[in-house]
């Protein structure tokens, strides 16, 4: 979970970013506070009466919200004012992956989305470290100094989970097991990108981008430079906070009293 402040020019001001807690409601509290306190204010006097957008698979939750904005909607606005320029967009995220045609103008396109299976997913990553035993931070590392790879043929998490468990069963190194686990990441990412349409540059956000390998083998399989923002994780918030930053403008403002 991620909330982002804007200034009144639409620069990202502060931000904070914790793990995902099943309590939602509780960690909405939480980060609220610590926005009233970035802002100079006092946490128990509650949200002070400033827009607020809510986006993400929790949106709903955030009862403090004035409104709520799809991701796709929001990582487009996000990462069209971070970078400037349209094209197309991979966000790969915990709970799914997303890619999106942006226009000239910032606007969505076409998209195409990830969210039945977590094949695509950071969850698929992080799933296939705890069964290799290995630091969810390290994975990136290993698979770059892999020599070899393996093709892994399930597209299902489980059944990957499975072969996985059989390869090592059979002496299999795990170098070569983590970089083919990425490459199958990152094949299913292609065949979305293909399915919504290439218009350069291609973009990657999401917090998965930290992973080094999947930045250098998302470029080898489609042959194209990715350009990254400056806050690959925060763009769905800071494009959220953009909305509300609109909302406050386009707010009718009370006559002042004489």
């Amino acid at each position: 979970m991620k909330i982002v402040g804007v200034d009144a020019q639409g620069g990202l001001g502060w931000h904070w970013l914790e793990r995902a807690d099943p309590r939602v409601e509780q960690q909405v509290e939480r980060f609220l506070g610590r926005a009233v306190e970035a802002q100079g204010g006092d946490p128990a006097a509650g949200w002070p009466a400033l827009p607020l957008v809510a986006t993400g698979y929790g949106r709903n939750l955030v009862r403090q919200a004035s409104r709520v904005v799809t991701e796709i909607t929001c990582h487009a606005k996000g990462v069209f004012r971070e970078l400037q320029h349209g094209g197309t967009l991979v966000d790969i995220g915990g709970q799914d992956s997303k890619v999106i045609a942006i226009g000239l103008r910032g606007e969505v396109l076409d998209f195409a989305m990830n969210d039945k299976c977590a094949a695509g997913t950071g969850r698929f990553l992080e799933n296939a470290a705890q069964r290799l035993g290995l630091p969810l931070e390290r994975l990136g590392a290993v698979a770059l100094a892999a020599t070899e790879e393996v093709n892994l043929s399930s597209t299902c998490t489980v059944f990957a989970e499975s072969e996985v468990v059989s390869l090592l069963a059979h002496g299999v190194a795990v170098e070569p097991i983590v970089r083919g686990l990425h490459r199958s990441l990152i094949k299913r990412v292609v065949a979305m990108i293909r399915s919504v349409g290439l218009g350069r540059p291609l973009m990657l956000s999401g917090g998965v981008v930290q992973n080094s390998a999947i930045v250098q083998l998302l470029q080898e399989e489609t042959g194209e430079q990715v350009v990254l923002p400056r806050h690959p994780q925060l763009m769905g918030a800071y494009g959220a906070a953009l909305v509300a930053l609109g909302a406050a403008e386009s707010a009718p403002r009370k006559a002042e009293k004489v």
